[in-house]
């Protein structure tokens, strides 16, 4: 009961103003405490989703759960992403506590300075997404490697009971995009890419952020080796495959689009289609908590221009 009181807390901010919220509030305790008995008895059955689309820019397909199942999702959360959050390697950038966007592309100016003995020699990139991530995440492989880690059953039922609330068109694939835990799994499920890259590739300097990462080398051949060798790991091990659209080898002198910005040598610029996108964001909703956010995104690149015309407020 403490943890799914502690998760109530924690689900509540910000949303207290929501219809289904406030009739899940309205009636707390009784809630919370029906949850924990069905928890108890492990007779919890995972509720309907409801479903939308949003474009952020890509358009996405959101699956929200009902209160009470996010609640649990979230005391869920508290727990085991700690518990897996050790075992993550280094340069893994995505929803974890300490690291995130920016760390990442501090760690790709950071590779690309060293893999190229500080500028001295070209250095390339193999650049990558994973197609249809989240849609095409094999259930049973995911419980498999949950299995592996968790030693009481109790738990492993419940995190499946989660897991197979969802699918797509296919049974037993995808996680919905929307449910908190949805974010560890997806961890979960890459981190053994990662471990994979890392351990049994030996290669140095790898970032992953969500399903696009990116390796660096002086070597094209070594690289094209590796995207062979991956390409095998993530079909036979994980059933994912790679975007034919979005693998490509280029030097970093050429100019490498990762996470929203052109990284080059010595700089790196706002990709266009984020520009655009910023610019109507702020011609919408011109506040200032909307231009520090944009302020604070601008300070990791050549943005100049872009910063002056953001102060006059001239978007």
């Amino acid at each position: 009961m403490d943890n799914l009181l502690l998760s109530w807390e924690e689900f509540i901010k910000g949303k207290r103003a929501r219809a289904d919220v406030q009739v899940f509030e309205r009636y707390l305790m009784d809630n919370l405490f029906n949850l924990h008995g069905a928890l108890v008895t492990m007779s919890y059955k995972h509720g309907s989703y409801e479903s939308f689309v949003i474009s952020d820019p890509k358009t996405r397909h959101i699956h929200k759960a009902l209160v009470c199942d996010r609640i649990l999702h979230r005391a869920i959360y508290r727990h085991i992403y700690h518990f897996f959050d050790r075992i993550f390697i280094h340069d893994s950038y995505s929803c974890r506590s300490g690291k995130g966007l920016h760390k990442a592309l501090n760690q790709f100016t950071f590779y690309a300075r060293k893999a190229s003995n500080n500028h001295h020699k070209t250095v390339l990139v193999l650049k990558c997404d994973i197609r249809k991530f989240f849609a095409s995440i094999d259930q049973f492989i995911l419980l498999a490697i949950l299995g592996d880690r968790i030693v009481d059953k109790r738990v492993v039922w419940l995190l499946e009971q989660v897991i197979r609330s969802f699918s797509t068109v296919n049974p037993n694939v995808g996680l919905p995009l929307g449910n908190l835990t949805s974010q560890v799994f997806s961890n979960i499920y890459l981190n053994e890419l990662d471990q994979f890259v890392k351990h049994r590739l030996r290669v140095k300097h790898y970032i992953r952020y969500a399903d696009d990462f990116v390796i660096f080398s002086q070597n094209r051949e070594l690289l094209t080796q590796l995207l062979t060798e991956i390409q095998d790991f993530l079909l036979r091990m994980l059933k994912l495959e790679l975007h034919p659209n979005k693998v490509e080898i280029q030097t970093v002198a050429s100019g490498i689009d990762f996470l929203g910005w052109v990284h080059f040598t010595d700089h790196c610029v706002l990709r266009t289609t984020s520009k655009r996108r910023m610019t109507r964001h702020l011609q919408t909703n011109p506040s200032q908590a909307t231009i520090a956010s944009y302020r604070g995104l601008l300070s990791h690149g050549n943005t100049d221009r872009i910063l002056r015309i953001v102060d006059k407020d001239k978007f």
